[in-house]
């Protein structure tokens, strides 16, 4: 077993209808939550960890856990780097064995997110490694960064074509009415304009922004093409509400491997409800 490249993943599901979900990891008993739950389930997983994420924990140090883990679990893992933004630390964790990377320019100008991006895969491609790319921008907060209403933009199906065609990406994420984070109100979800993409370029799209998001409409967008669902924040907060309680219940505790082990649990409810949605149980390659 082995740290894989998520093309070979997304390819599949592409292929049969589902969607491989990416949960976002932040220390290592997120890591061994997750793959606990997808080794019960027999389900394809994405890792997913941001640049915070990285700062917290070194990236040589998660890698070694998740090698550790695919080994233990008899299961591939991709470990896929989310929201990146620059070539240069991209470059640095492909050259310690990631082959998986989102690069995020969809902060900038059109042509300026296409040069950026198209650096990445020219470099990527010729290590075995995939690359997700951003067109249009979600709102709602990712690591340190809060991107308001205003601020946010949907996909074009025109670009997302040019974008595509003119960067070689392996996937695309697209915003069509999702954001990270909690919603305040029902997310109203573009599905024309999801299904205007999926009928424009041929490559696995991405739905960020799927925490909170109801199962009906992230099914929806599955049978629309998406084949990669995220999830971070739904994860976050079953981990803190069980530790909150176990606390409460046990106000002199102070031992990690109780208090851990509850919200670890609550976590892996979360990741085998998200699987269930994709379709993705017994679905392992």
């Amino acid at each position: 077993m082995a740290i894989i490249s998520t093309k070979y993943l997304l390819t599949h599901a592409q292929s049969n209808g589902y969607a491989v979900p990416a949960f976002n990891i932040h220390n290592a008993e997120t890591i061994q939550a997750i793959l606990e739950t997808c080794a019960e389930m027999r389900a394809p997983v994405i890792l997913a960890g941001t640049p915070g994420t990285f700062k917290h924990i070194g990236f040589s140090e998660i890698y070694a856990l998740c090698q550790a883990y695919s080994h233990s679990f008899t299961m591939p893992v991709a470990l896929h780097l989310d929201h990146h933004e620059t070539l240069d630390d991209i470059l640095t964790k492909i050259g310690e064995g990631v082959r998986s990377v989102m690069i995020d320019g969809s902060h900038l100008p059109f042509e300026e997110n296409i040069a950026l991006v198209k650096s990445v895969v020219n470099f990527c491609h010729a290590h075995d490694c995939s690359v997700e790319a951003e067109l249009g921008r979600l709102g709602g907060v990712e690591d340190d960064m809060e991107v308001d209403a205003e601020s946010a933009f949907l996909t074009s199906p025109a670009e997302a074509l040019r974008f595509a065609q003119l960067t070689g990406i392996d996937s695309l994420a697209v915003a069509i009415g999702t954001a990270h984070g909690l919603y305040t109100q029902r997310p109203k979800i573009d599905f024309a304009r999801l299904e205007k993409i999926r009928n424009t370029v041929d490559i696995p799209l991405v739905l960020h922004g799927a925490s909170d998001v109801p199962d009906a409409n992230v099914r929806r967008a599955i049978e629309l093409g998406v084949c990669k669902v995220n999830v971070a924040t739904e994860l976050k907060i079953a981990f803190a509400g069980a530790v909150r309680k176990w606390f409460t219940d046990n106000p002199e505790g102070n031992d990690p491997r109780y208090y851990m082990r509850m919200g670890m649990d609550a976590m892996k409810a979360v990741v085998r409800d998200k699987i269930h949605v994709c379709s993705a149980e017994g679905r392992l390659i």
